[in-house]
């Protein structure tokens, strides 16, 4: 085994060790994402609406806005 060899493993597990450690690390704690804070609260009874975007080819595209 050369040297080039031996470099590029060593490049492949050190880039293996970074994913697996990044996968099993506990994550940083998230106020937003822990406590549901900052995000809009949408009441249940509240209307919902939605937007439909359809891009078909050859046609033109559609952007269709649904109130409920």
């Amino acid at each position: 085994m050369d040297w080039q060899q031996l470099v590029s493993l060593l490049i492949v597990a050190a880039a293996a060790t970074l994913l697996l450690g990044s996968k099993f690390r506990r994550q940083r704690f998230s106020f937003q994402r822990d406590t549901h804070c900052g995000c809009a609260a949408v009441p249940q009874s509240a209307s919902q609406s939605s937007i439909i975007f359809r891009a078909r080819k050859g046609h033109r595209p559609e952007v269709l806005v649904k109130m409920r």
